[in-house]
């Protein structure tokens, strides 16, 4: 496609007045007096051979021929200045951007995004996150950490960690919790994702008590819950250690089920970039892994 040979200042000149409306602020944004302004924007309708603006007293008003103009400069221009701003210390810095299911961040994320700044300072990481129900295309984002099967239509997937759901609670509660079935005397905590309890009161060789009460969308916030003694719940215990150790919630017992394991993910139709390279690369070294089975052993 031949590209027209037209000055770049006269078309700042045209999308800052489309902007504005007044050639008075236009010419303060760009630093040009008002003479300058106007002329550089009759060049540019000359070239053109259409007029972009109407004169009125209070201004200025679009024509049809501007009016279809003007968004896609002031597109094109916000997108090299956003280009443009990646560029300091002498590199290329690549916006990143990463859903992330709550509890893995908080859990595990978070405390190592300053190993991530310092091993790839040319990745601007944005860290999005979410409670497990996410598109990477409808909220733009170029990767996704996610708790499930791996089995997701158009995604590549690579687990990254097995994440055994265990019965937790608070302290208090725990004295009364000996053996599974004394979780018959305590409500149940319910996540969004069905049969959770019933499979791990399946893999005890029990039957589930009937559950009530809200559902959460959110481990984390059932990790909330079950801290301040409102019930007990079937949480990753591999990613709230840190809740352990400072005595907000324990494990009354050590039996566990695997029904998912954590994994990042990002669509197929899309080629993996420098940045992307970098994130999963680290994300899969710093993860210490149990023999290639992505379990968390550090």
């Amino acid at each position: 496609m031949d590209r027209p040979n037209i000055p770049l200042n006269a078309l700042r000149a045209f999308e800052a007045a489309a902007r504005h409306l007044t050639l008075s602020k236009a010419a303060v944004e760009l630093c040009v007096t008002q003479a300058a302004l106007s002329h550089q924007i009759r060049n540019l309708e000359d070239r053109l051979g259409v007029a972009l603006f109407r004169r009125v007293p209070r201004g200025l008003v679009l024509t049809e021929e501007g009016a279809a103009l003007a968004p896609v400069l002031t597109r094109s221009l916000d997108a090299i200045g956003n280009t443009l701003d990646r560029f300091s210390g002498g590199r290329y810095h690549e916006a990143l951007h990463v859903g992330v299911v709550g509890t893995f961040a908080t859990g595990w994320l978070i405390p190592r995004l300053a190993d991530f700044e310092a091993a790839h300072p040319e990745v601007d990481l944005r860290v999005f996150t979410n409670n497990n129900r996410v598109s990477i295309p409808a909220e733009g984002l170029d990767l996704a950490i996610r708790f499930g099967d791996g089995s997701w239509h158009g995604l590549d997937a690579w687990r990254i960690l097995n994440a055994p759901l265990t019965p937790m609670c608070a302290p208090s509660l725990a004295l009364s919790v000996i053996s599974p079935e004394d979780l018959n005397k305590h409500r149940l905590l319910r996540s969004y994702r069905a049969g959770e309890w019933e499979g791990w009161f399946t893999g005890q060789g029990l039957i589930c008590p009937p559950l009530r009460g809200p559902i959460l969308d959110s481990s984390v916030a059932l990790a909330d819950m079950a801290s301040q003694g409102h019930g007990v719940a079937l949480l990753p215990a591999a990613l709230l250690s840190h809740w352990e150790r400072t005595g907000r919630l324990v494990r009354p017992f050590d039996h566990s089920v695997a029904l998912g394991s954590y994994w990042l993910t990002r669509l197929q139709s899309r080629p993996e970039t420098t940045g992307m390279r970098s994130f999963r690369q680290w994300l899969q070294q710093a993860l210490f892994c149990d023999e290639g089975t992505g379990q968390l052993t550090a």
